[in-house]
């Protein structure tokens, strides 16, 4: 078994630093409500998320951010059983350490912003749960159908994403709180105290990525999934990477 610690800390680090941005976004927002207000912090959380994908560091790490993404490709089999679970105990704490330098940062302002906390709207709970699940199926469909195209359009896997987290922050989020990640509504739940319907969150988002990687490898003709990389380049590989035949190599 051999250990990748540089890419677990990367891991903190990019959930950390998306849960920071998060966290001040939200609290320069304060003043502004509704679906400006969403628009608004849409567009900034998936123009970290893009930059963190495409960045030195979540170029190696693979940039999933997410425990159910990194899950997922897991049970795909391209990634090995002890870096998956490092990856998630990293997103988790990475998550937490970045929300709680913003609530230092920011104080009392925080503390108000509802934005950061993720709780079912109206709906209740089924429509929560109903939606959590939907957008990580439909996240993970796109991820697995873009990054294993053809290179020309793989390389715009980060942008897909980033743009369906902006889309679903605008949206969706009056009826979840748009989570798609258990390490994120952690953080968000551990800083603010607030640990309304919780499993929704540890159960949908994973739920719905499996079921999106279980129907694409059942679909007649889908490429093989090459690599658990969201923005994949030549070099060092840590992940059971099928662009090894291509000059690509192990990382250890």
């Amino acid at each position: 078994m051999r250990l990748h610690w540089p890419h677990y800390l990367i891991e903190a680090w990019g959930l950390g630093t998306f849960m920071f941005v998060a966290g001040m976004v939200a609290v320069a927002l304060s003043d502004v409500h509704g679906f400006a207000a969403r628009a608004l912090f849409g567009v900034a959380m998936g123009t970290t998320a893009a930059t963190i994908v495409y960045s030195a560091w979540g170029t190696r790490s693979g940039a999933h951010l997410n425990p159910s993404l990194t899950l997922t490709y897991a049970w795909l089999g391209k990634i090995a059983p002890w870096d998956a679970a490092f990856y998630v105990l990293a997103q988790f704490a990475g998550g937490a350490l970045g929300l709680g330098l913003a609530v230092a940062v920011a104080r009392e302002p925080l503390r108000r912003a509802h934005d950061i906390v993720t709780q079912p709207g109206p709906g209740g709970p089924g429509i929560a749960f109903a939606a959590e699940f939907a957008m990580a199926f439909v996240l993970m469909s796109t991820v697995l159908t873009v990054s294993n195209a053809p290179p020309r359009i793989a390389r715009f896997t980060g942008v897909a994403a980033a743009v369906l987290v902006a889309l679903f922050i605008t949206f969706e989020a009056p009826l979840s709180g748009m989570s798609l990640n258990p390490a994120r509504t952690f953080a968000s739940a551990l800083h603010a105290r607030e640990w309304t319907a919780l499993w929704i969150y540890f159960t949908a988002p994973p739920l719905g990525m499996l079921a999106a990687a279980a129907l694409y490898v059942r679909v007649p003709g889908a490429a093989p999934v090459r690599c658990a990389r969201l923005h994949h380049v030549p070099g060092p590989c840590i992940f059971r990477c099928g662009y090894r035949d291509s000059g690509a190599t192990v990382e250890g």
